[in-house]
């Protein structure tokens, strides 16, 4: 009887608004969300801490140049940042010269490739994410069918967005899912 109630409300779905997040331009992370004349200040600041400490300013070229050449995908010109890290004097950046030493060329595959494996990780990190909620209620055909019905519903969101529908990902989403 009070299955027979229940029912019609369970088939029903209920969408929980989300909160708008309204960020200030000062909540960011970085100098480039700053207002201008607090960008200036900071990088003023910035120019009279490193004028003060040599170690600091040349740590500061160095992890910048590191930087740059991660961001442009520049591998090639990682064994001048190497040698001009052994150069500078610092013990805390010539501890990581050896880790990249160790695998050169997958260490210069990475920093040239436009290839990733970042979905590969992302895909990784949502099924480790989905085991975890279900740590100790249920058993593997209900976590295969839960990673699958995710993906199916990844893939019809990616067609839906070119205008495709998938035969694989429909099928999939009309199975109950439980």
């Amino acid at each position: 009887m009070i299955s027979d109630h229940l029912r019609p409300r369970r088939r029903r779905r209920i969408r929980a608004r989300r909160a708008r997040v309204t960020r200030t331009p000062t909540s960011h992370w970085g100098y480039h969300a700053l207002p201008r004349p607090a960008l200036r200040k900071r990088r003023k600041q910035l120019a009279e801490v490193l004028s003060r400490c040599w170690e600091l300013a040349a740590a500061h070229r160095l992890v910048r140049s590191l930087s740059a050449l991660v961001t442009t995908r520049t591998g090639q010109r990682l064994k001048d940042w190497v040698v001009s890290t052994r150069a500078a004097e610092l013990p805390g950046l010539h501890s990581c010269t050896p880790g990249l030493e160790k695998d050169w060329d997958a260490v210069v595959q990475g920093l040239t490739s436009h290839w990733n494996s970042g979905p590969v990780e992302g895909r990784v990190d949502h099924i480790k994410m989905v085991r975890r909620r279900m740590f100790g209620r249920a058993k593997l055909p209900l976590l295969r069918k839960r990673i699958l019905f995710a993906a199916a519903r990844c893939l019809l969101r990616q067609d839906e967005a070119v205008g495709v529908r998938t035969p694989t990902a429909s099928r999939v989403l009309e199975q109950p899912r439980w």
